[in-house]
């Protein structure tokens, strides 16, 4: 059980307040509502780029990471489709410093020529090592557009291209600066060995006098359903032909979720799995194999992606898949206990690091309840073998699937 208490400033800033008297640490996580799917078509990658420029430099802090080093604290971020989110960790008696630090980016960037310069070329880096120059490092980028034709999810994190992050201008960025990274659009959770009234003072001191910027609601268009198989191939330099299924199932917020969550681990997670054990080690079609869920808000995939073993061709693989879906259905409530198992555990295991317990209240309140932090674990354990079966079919079909054959040359 995770315990936490609420409040929202005047400025529309949710605060999440979790109090763990045994930690010597208190984690700062904030998390805005902003990621790729909020982004224009024609400039994408943005979201992404915006998370380095948070870090060079706000409205009076020329350099973020050194007063943070210097109380000993420790920072970093992430950005997905769906959010871009914060975090630092410090000795509890120096939360102000992480307080300070944060609450003077929200209220404004640096908005340094040189820094947006310096970032871009970072991000160009980045794209280029990570999705360019890697074996099968472009498979989102040929996958994803395949997969949705609509929906902002069709791009990558990243971008759809490098044009796109070579022309960002700083009227772009002040531009979206404004209209995302306001308090109304954030949520702070507090997390460790500090009160809730000590939390509440910081708060007033250091984030509610920031004005409260009215927010652009970007209208997210609903990807249509598939009704039709789609396939693409590549070929490239990589060491093994592969292949990549990807199945459109619901977002977290549906009730259907966390059975295709399980479905997944029966299917591909770790060496027991329907998947390994048919494709790798009975039949050995494949070398390595596995499934998963991309845990989006709107509506995701579920993904099969497998290495083929030397001299294994894609209708061997594709037999493979498909005996592999069929015998879901033969498993029993064991298979189903078993992965129920696994997911319980990482969730308690989860639960032992303090920046996790923090990131996890940040997830479930932009989800629109907190308290799905304790919740989660029940869900889990109420999906059925009848609602497995039933998402398996109504999911695991040819017309809702998008394939990607691998080639090596």
């Amino acid at each position: 059980m995770v315990d936490f208490e609420k409040f929202t400033l005047t400025n529309g800033l949710q605060v999440v307040v979790h109090q763990d008297k045994t930690s010597s640490l208190v984690c700062l996580n904030i998390l805005y509502g902003v990621g790729s799917r909020n982004e224009d078509p024609l400039k994408t990658g943005f979201a992404h780029l915006f998370e380095h420029l948070m870090f060079g430099g706000s409205k009076h802090i020329p350099s973020f990471d050194t007063p943070l080093q210097a109380v000993g604290g420790d920072n970093n971020a992430f950005t997905s489709s769906d959010i871009t989110n914060y975090y630092t960790t410090v000795p509890a008696n120096n939360i102000e410093t992480a307080f300070w630090l944060e609450s003077d980016r929200m209220l404004g960037l640096s908005f340094d020529e040189e820094v947006l310069t310096r970032e871009k070329s970072v991000v160009i880096e980045e794209f280029k090592q990570r999705y360019l120059n890697q074996p099968y490092g472009d498979v989102w980028l040929k996958l994803s557009p395949e997969a949705y034709k609509v929906h902002p999810y069709r791009w990558p994190t990243i971008g759809k291209e490098i044009a796109h992050i070579e022309n960002i201008n700083m009227a772009d960025v002040k531009e979206f600066f404004s209209t995302y990274y306001a308090p109304a659009n954030a949520i702070l959770v507090i997390a460790g060995n500090i009160s809730l009234q000590e939390v509440q003072r910081l708060c007033v001191k250091w984030f509610e006098s920031i004005e409260n910027r009215s927010l652009l609601k970007r209208r997210i268009p609903v990807e249509p359903e598939q009704m039709e198989s789609r396939h693409l191939d590549i070929r490239a330099a990589v060491p093994q032909n592969a292949i990549y299924k990807a199945y459109h199932m619901p977002g977290k917020r549906d009730s259907n979720y966390f059975a295709h969550d399980l479905l997944a681990d029966m299917l591909g997670r770790g060496k027991s799995s329907i998947l390994h054990q048919q494709g790798v080690k009975s039949a050995q079609v494949f070398s390595s194999i596995s499934a998963y869920v991309t845990g989006s808000i709107d509506p995701g995939l579920l993904i099969i992606s497998g290495k083929l073993s030397e001299g294994m061709g894609f209708e061997q693989a594709e037999h493979i898949l498909q005996n592999a879906i069929e015998s879901v259905s033969n498993q029993g409530s064991a298979a189903l206990i078993k992965v129920k198992n696994m997911a319980e555990s990482s969730l308690i295991f989860g639960e032992v690091d303090l920046l996790n317990r923090a990131m996890n209240l940040a997830i479930a309140t932009h989800l629109g309840n907190t308290d799905l932090v304790n919740q989660e674990m029940e869900m889990l354990k109420a999906v059925s073998q009848d609602q497995v079966l039933a998402v398996t079919a109504d999911t695991l079909k040819p017309s809702n699937c998008t394939s990607l054959y691998y080639h090596k040359n």
